[in-house]
């Protein structure tokens, strides 16, 4: 696994020191949190949570797609979630391509990509009130269940909120 050592190497010091034990896996602010998956992004810090605080769900660009609802579902009557928040992120690399040119570009590599859809963000403000809607406007929560969406600002470390 040499590839990996140094992320074995980095996670044997985090476990000697580890003090999360007694967290329950239960959200303890009642909160989720849909972001991208770009590495520029802290959600537990830009937001001031602590481990446990929240139940954070990735992906690239943030979208609410099936899987992230099928996630919510769980984490709103499993794990104690009361309010989501939906964050997606300036400079994202999912603004910047449309699902074709992530075709055209894997197909030039020899891959068959077009059974998938990429949710590619040529719109970002757009792509983030559908998926505020998408949620709000689901059968499977509870009503009403809080839901908020804001662009997180990659250069600044600000939010911006969004509206409906």
């Amino acid at each position: 696994m040499s590839e990996f050592d140094d992320l074995l190497a980095a996670n044997a010091e985090y476990a000697a020191r580890f003090s999360g034990s007694d967290l329950s896996g239960r959200a303890s602010r009642g909160l989720a949190v849909v972001t991208c998956m770009d590495s520029r992004i802290d959600p537990l810090g830009l937001l001031g949570l602590a481990p446990g605080d929240a139940k954070i769900l990735r992906n690239a660009g943030a979208r609410v797609t099936d899987d992230v609802l099928r996630t919510l579902v769980l984490a709103v009557y499993l794990l104690g979630v009361e309010r989501v928040l939906v964050m997606p992120h300036t400079d994202c690399g999912m603004s910047k391509v449309t699902d074709a040119d992530v075709h055209a570009l894997t197909q030039e590599k020899g891959v068959d990509t077009r059974s998938l859809e990429f949710h590619t963000v040529p719109d970002q403000q757009a792509a983030l009130r559908h998926d505020l809607t998408r949620i709000r406007t689901t059968p499977f929560f509870p009503h009403p269940l809080p839901v908020g969406g804001a662009i997180y600002d990659v250069r600044t470390g600000q939010l911006h909120p969004v509206e409906l």
